[in-house]
């Protein structure tokens, strides 16, 4: 039988960096704070970003099959708070908020940010509430060093 506390207690424990992700579709972009993220392969460049399949971003994705990940640095935990709301409550989270197009996605981009990625979707696997999207990495870029935001470092808790 599973220990539903011991369970929940041990997935927290995975470390998560945190992301903004940028989506469009069509003329409509949206974004939001990713935090189940991984490389998944070195050749072809591959890595996973897993969506929760309730949420408009979801089906951006779907219906695109691009995204982009602005890689936010420690001290940036107000940029993942203002991302982590869903945009149907509060309206466009990017009015405020210094971006670019990324050149390959046509994805936002964060400016204010440790640097980013574009992706092109190639599968995706859905299970659960969030779906699995596998994408490869067709665009990077550098904005200065410093050290990334984690999950661990904001106290707020997404797993278990």
């Amino acid at each position: 039988m599973l220990d539903e506390n011991a369970k929940k207690t041990m997935l927290r424990k995975i470390p998560h960096g945190l992301y903004v992700c940028g989506v469009k579709d069509g003329e409509e972009m949206n974004g939001f704070t990713a935090s189940w993220v991984m490389q998944a392969s070195f050749e072809p460049p591959l890595i996973i970003n897993c969506v929760r399949q309730d949420s408009g971003s979801h089906a951006m994705i779907q219906n695109s099959g691009v995204f982009a990940l602005s890689f936010l640095e420690s001290g940036q935990k107000e940029v993942a708070a203002k991302f982590f709301k869903p945009q149907r409550r509060v309206g466009n989270k990017l009015a405020d908020i210094d971006f670019t197009l990324g050149a390959e996605t046509g994805c936002p981009i964060l400016t204010d940010c440790l640097g980013y990625v574009e992706c092109n979707v190639v599968g995706s696997v859905q299970q659960g509430d969030h779906t699995v999207f596998v994408a490869q990495v067709i665009g990077a870029g550098i904005h200065r060093e410093g050290e990334p935001l984690t999950l661990e470092s904001t106290g707020w808790q997404y797993g278990g």
